[in-house]
């Protein structure tokens, strides 16, 4: 057997992980059975954001004739911009071969699996099974892949996910037409990518709205500005069969309410029904660690899980399937892990305990749908739902991007189809802030200051999974536990969470010291 003083599954923020491990001397092994960078780098964020931002280009010029510019009809390069989407993607390559340079560290490609607590295998892709691994410290940040359903016809004919079009599937051009089946934050940037693109899209969703975590005022009016888009949305719809005809592929659906019949038609279906954990890839049968009942590994409020010395962060433990929520959890781990390995700025000075710990209510989010969606906190129903068992007096506040000079300048006009908003939702007894939901032009920016606000100050110790609990955390649960981030201190910036990929991340990455170039 084979031990080592850390082993990392996963190399998207798990890397954060690798690095600070690297950096304080341990001998570590890293574990990838994908490509390197993680979804976010290679078939998930990063490559979308190059796409809409491409659409959103294109969007915005069919708009300028209102502060009094005259543009001709836009259209893609497609070459240029399958371009850039494949070199940020092949980026990857370059960061595995520069951690096969590192000293202290053993790089396997492959699948890990559990023998037993804290014993693992690696199945190299190449063929053939490692030697048994070990580590008094292990990291699960091996993330989650598409879900895939199952329709009538599948033997026949298949459909895309968003890991096959950044993969052997990528597109020569623009789909002439194409059905999305699934409405979240996927479904719907790729709806506003290729409709903006030239592509005829239909979007089939199983609820009554788009984007159904969102609030519902969110929702609708998304709804709305997709329709003038020219795309077509198929509320309550049950995905039945897919067939192939005459070179198109056939959906068939079922109206949950009446129970009507219909078909559509379309070059291509993608599927962006939600993802699944890669737990079953793990084999956690073979161990003590512990899922909820979605698939999920559960982990409490420092990312331990049911067995000692073994952490999980990322998409795979359900608290979020977000990067910036990723790299929050992996920065904890390094802060409570590895200290030595911080930057300067970066350890909180006179807070006692300094062990850090999570809390999952506050989690920025932006969806890059034209207009853009930006969330933190409950929405207006979660926050009135709550607030009858918590005596909150709940109060909503609106305010138009017409209402501003600023707004009115990009041109915005009251009662305009294109006039976003920010609703604000408070309780006002305690003043506090319960949610934030903004949609329009840079809401992902826009966010930022609540995102930052509701991350400073005093933050309390709020336990998760309670019965999942090391010697450590049981004495630390057993005092009056809380942290207070000055927001005149840079700690502020480096323990708050900022929405990835962002143009917040040039402001409030700035935790890095990066000297000037």
């Amino acid at each position: 057997m084979k031990k080592y003083d850390v082993i990392v599954i996963g190399t998207g923020a798990g890397n954060i992980v690798t690095d600070a491990a690297l950096d304080s001397g341990l001998k570590v092994a890293q574990i990838e059975k994908d490509k390197f960078g993680g979804t976010c780098l290679t078939k998930g964020c990063i490559p979308t954001k190059v796409m809409v931002t491409a659409a959103d280009v294109i969007r915005n010029s069919e708009e300028v004739h209102k502060i009094g510019i005259q543009s001709q009809k836009m259209k893609i390069d497609w070459d240029v911009l399958s371009k850039r989407v494949w070199q940020k993607i092949d980026e990857s390559k370059e960061i595995v071969e520069e951690y096969k340079k590192e000293k202290n560290l053993d790089v396997y490609q492959g699948r890990a699996f559990f023998v037993r607590d804290k014993v693992l295998k690696v199945e190299y892709n190449e063929g053939g099974v490692s030697e048994e691994i070990t580590a008094e410290i292990i990291v699960l940040a091996a993330g989650a892949r598409s879900r895939r359903i199952s329709l009538e016809g599948m033997e026949e004919t298949s459909y895309l996910t968003s890991e096959d079009i950044f993969g052997k599937a990528w597109p020569l051009k623009p789909y002439k037409s194409l059905i999305i089946i699934g409405a979240g934050a996927i479904g719907t940037e790729f709806a506003h990518a290729f409709s903006s693109f030239g592509t005829k899209v239909s979007v089939v969703q199983f609820e009554d709205r788009l984007l159904p975590k969102m609030d519902r005022d969110i929702s609708k009016y998304l709804g709305e500005r997709f329709a003038d888009f020219g795309i077509d949305v198929y509320y309550n719809q049950i995905s039945k069969k897919i067939s192939q005809k005459d070179g198109e592929k056939i959906l068939s659906i079922e109206d949950k309410l009446t129970g009507e019949i219909w078909e559509l038609k379309a070059e291509e279906i993608l599927v962006a029904a939600g993802v699944i954990p890669n737990t079953d890839l793990l084999e956690l049968s073979n161990t003590s660690i512990q899922r909820n009942a979605q698939g999920w590994i559960r982990t409490n409020e420092f990312l331990e899980t049911s067995v000692e010395g073994v952490y999980a962060i990322g998409d795979i433990n359900g608290h979020g399937q977000l990067r910036h929520k990723a790299n929050y959890e992996a920065d904890i781990l390094v802060h409570n892990l590895f200290p030595a390995a911080l930057p300067p700025g970066q350890v909180a000075e006179g807070i006692k305990p300094e062990r850090r710990f999570a809390r999952f209510e506050y989690i920025p989010s932006v969806t890059y749908t034209y207009p853009q969606v930006s969330s933190i906190g409950l929405s207006e129903e979660e926050a009135r739902k709550q607030g009858m068992e918590k005596g909150w007096d709940i109060r909503v506040g609106y305010h138009h991007y017409s209402s501003t000079a600023k707004g009115y300048a990009m041109g915005f006009e009251p009662g305009d189809k294109e006039d976003g908003f920010i609703k604000v939702i408070i309780d006002a007894k305690s003043k506090y802030i319960l949610g934030v939901h903004i949609i329009g032009a840079e809401a992902g920016i826009l966010l930022q200051p609540y995102a930052s606000l509701l991350g400073s100050g005093r933050i309390e110790h709020l336990v998760y999974e309670k019965d999942i609990a090391s010697e450590e955390t049981k004495k630390a649960r057993a005092m009056e536990y809380s942290r207070y981030l000055d927001p005149h201190k840079v700690t502020s910036i480096t323990e708050a969470m900022t929405a990835h990929p962002a143009l917040t991340e040039l402001v409030m990455w700035t935790q890095y010291f990066v000297p000037m170039k």
